[in-house]
């Protein structure tokens, strides 16, 4: 009996209280986002810091079993269109800035501190501030079962099941199945299937 009276406070902690405030929080986005198209495709846990800016008409469509853990922030402009798929993981502070669209498939894994736009500054013009000149934007997508590991910035698409070491910048497409490292990502290794292999990539990568 003691030790059943020892997992109140646990389950209290780390069931129970997470689910009421994740509800609430679900409840709140909803009646504060009628203007737009907010859809939750089954149970998700939004937790502490969840937040969306979606001042027009833009869409946010969750599938089932995602999991935002802590101060996740979504940002969406215009009509832009994110859809996130089931079982998709987001570790803590993760930001989504999209304006044209974002799609992220199953079970994803988003490490700390991701980043994911759809768009750059355009910056060229000397007579201008960066500010004033715009910016270019493409859809991206990632497919599923990608990893994107800690302070990763997606500025392109990424291929199904590739994984993207710390600290990397992806600012052109990364196929399935690679690692890609670095500032830019560069692809450092193939791990698929071979009829699948990139043929710019060397075989002993």
């Amino acid at each position: 009996m003691r030790r059943n009276w020892r997992k109140i406070p646990w389950h209290l902690r780390y069931r129970t209280a997470p689910k009421l405030a994740s509800d609430l929080r679900r409840m709140s986005i909803r009646l504060t986002h009628r203007h737009c198209t907010v859809e939750f495709r089954g149970p998700v846990r939004l937790g502490p810091g969840f937040t969306l800016h979606i001042p027009d008409r833009g869409t946010l469509i969750v599938g089932n079993g995602v999991d935002f853990r802590r101060n996740f922030r979504c940002e969406i402009g215009g009509d832009g269109r994110v859809e996130i798929g089931d079982g998709s993981v987001f570790t803590a502070d993760a930001l989504i800035q999209c304006t044209t669209s974002i799609t992220i498939g199953r079970r994803c894994a988003l490490g700390q501190a991701a980043f994911i736009a759809d768009g750059n500054h355009k910056f060229r013009d000397w007579t201008k501030h960066l500010l004033d000149q715009g910016y270019n934007f493409r859809p991206i997508t990632i497919e599923d079962n990608a990893i994107v590991m800690s302070k990763v910035t997606v500025l392109n698409s990424i291929g199904r099941g590739a994984i993207i070491g710390a600290n990397s910048v992806v600012t052109k497409p990364i196929p399935a199945y690679c690692v890609a490292v670095g500032v830019p990502a560069k692809v450092v290794e193939y791990f698929g299937p071979p009829e699948m292999r990139p043929a710019e990539l060397p075989i002993d990568a």
